[in-house]
């Protein structure tokens, strides 16, 4: 293998390399006997069929999968020779091929740029703390009874009005005659909730309990039963039972029926849901607080490839959600030309490069990796957001390697988030629920904003992986896009 290096502008590097005819042949005659103890030919017995035959028949078949291997093979060890570590896929294109010569080909990269990590056991942060109001849990509570309402017996005498419940017994009949499904004993109907036709619960306000009542309607014309629709038809009408609404209250009785064992439970349930928000707000904060200062404490030159790529894929993003929802977009962003905002959008995915490259170095340095366990323990997580259809998004990572490396990326990120703050110096600091869930960036403008993303949540390649794109998700949810809403 011949390697001549072309170009050595900044992170860039190109190479022509050559591997002779003679390399070539070797690897396909290796590949044939690979495969021989499995080859079928009249009048040979499996694994007895001539060489020189073998290599007549099936030379061209297998030439593909040698150069495909040869090639990967060859630049891998041209980089590791000259100690490269390559940021992103390297793009390579054979140049030059005939069967029986010599293979040629050119390979450009970008190299990971060269820095120092910051002394992270200096890195000053705060983590916010909020406690779940008490107030809070009594307003969850009293939505939660106002929804679980029963009904009750009205004992005063008086006449129906619209929000009682009236238990009746009713006949519908079209040209005199009756039609399925227009018949019922012991209905409870609520008046005024527009479960039956228009103009059926009007007529039943005012009535007492044990009247009966001919209650004429026109079904639509629009009415999914064809042989009803646009018809009027009778109903004989006799109220049982005149019952009003109850709404639960906030006990043990309502707790039991929602498969708690008393209230308190009820109440513990809900403050360690609204706890567990309040956590994932503040590591959200933590979070943004940690990238700006590694941000901040970082700089070298970008691979511009990997920039370019995440630039695209941002402003994608801008122009889908500008197009498909154009009301999210800020009114400032609203006033500014496409030239001013991809210059913005610019410097979010330079930031997003930079943080990408600086959580992969120091997961480099301090050998910091996803196990397989891990993985399987994310990929669980995302099942268990899809109540219903666990087993489908199951399947769709079984069967979407591309989809578990786009999971591994923000696996990774959290990971190498959970290393720094057990080395940095964490202080914590009580605040309200609502200085909590204030945005940090409120009073920054959009440029702003938009820079104090996230970091790109995929980490940044070496060697011979590619720069994925993360696969698109089953039906059952898709990821959200990080960039600006």
């Amino acid at each position: 293998m011949q390697v001549n290096e072309t170009n050595t502008e900044g992170l860039k590097r190109e190479f022509t390399i050559t591997v002779p005819a003679s390399e070539i042949d070797e690897k396909v005659s290796a590949r044939i006997k690979e495969i021989a103890p499995n080859v079928n030919m009249p009048g040979f017995r499996p694994g007895k069929v001539p060489f020189a035959l073998l290599r007549k028949r099936y030379a061209s078949a297998v030439m593909g999968e040698v150069l495909e291997r040869t090639v990967g093979d060859t630049s891998r060890a041209a980089l590791d020779e000259r100690g490269i570590r390559v940021a992103g896929q390297p793009r390579i294109e054979v140049t030059k091929f005939d069967e029986g010569g010599d293979l040629e080909y050119t390979m450009a990269v970008e190299m990971f740029p060269e820095f120092d990590i910051t002394d992270l056991s200096k890195l000053k942060l705060v983590k916010l703390k909020a406690e779940v109001p008490e107030e809070e849990v009594t307003e969850a509570l009293e939505r939660i009874a106002s929804t679980s309402k029963s009904s009750k017996p009205v004992t005063k005498k008086r006449a129906a009005k619209s929000g009682d419940i009236l238990v009746i017994d009713f006949v519908g009949r079209v040209d005199g005659e009756e039609f399925p499904g227009g018949k019922a004993e012991s209905y409870q109907l609520e008046l005024g909730s527009g479960s039956f036709i228009p103009g059926f619960e009007d007529q039943l306000i005012g009535i007492n309990p044990g009247d009966e009542k001919a209650v004429t309607v026109k079904f639509p014309d629009d009415y999914g039963a064809e042989n009803l629709a646009g018809k009027e038809a009778v109903f004989d009408v006799t109220v049982k039972e005149l019952r009003e609404n109850a709404p639960a209250e906030a006990n043990d009785e309502l707790a039991t029926k929602m498969g708690f064992e008393n209230l308190e439970a009820l109440k513990k349930t809900m403050r360690d849901h609204r706890m567990k928000e309040f956590d994932g707000v503040s590591r959200m904060r933590l979070k943004k607080d940690l990238f700006d200062m590694l941000a901040d404490k970082h700089s070298f030159d970008l691979p511009p490839g990997m920039v370019e790529n995440e630039f695209e894929a941002v402003w994608k993003n801008f122009e889908e959600v500008r197009e498909k929802n154009p009301d999210s977009i800020d009114e400032e962003d609203k006033n500014k030309s496409d030239e001013e905002l991809k210059k913005e959008y610019r410097a979010l995915s330079e930031r997003r490069v930079r943080l990408a490259l600086i959580v992969s170095e120091i997961g480099r340095l301090n050998k910091i990796d996803i196990s397989e366990e891990e993985m399987n323990r994310a990929i669980m997580a995302e099942t268990s957001r899809y109540p219903g259809q666990e087993q489908a998004v199951l399947d769709y990572y079984r069967n979407n390697p591309q989809a578990v490396e786009a999971l591994h990326g923000p696996v990774f990120e959290d990971k190498i988030v959970d290393f720094i703050v057990e080395m940095a110096q964490v202080t914590e600091k009580s605040v309200t629920p609502e200085e909590l869930n204030r945005d940090p960036d409120e009073k920054k403008p959009a440029a702003a904003k938009k820079a104090s993303g996230k970091a790109a949540a995929k980490k940044p390649a070496e060697k011979d992986s590619s720069e994925k794109k993360p696969a698109k998700k089953p039906a059952a949810g898709k990821s959200k896009t990080e960039g600006k809403k």
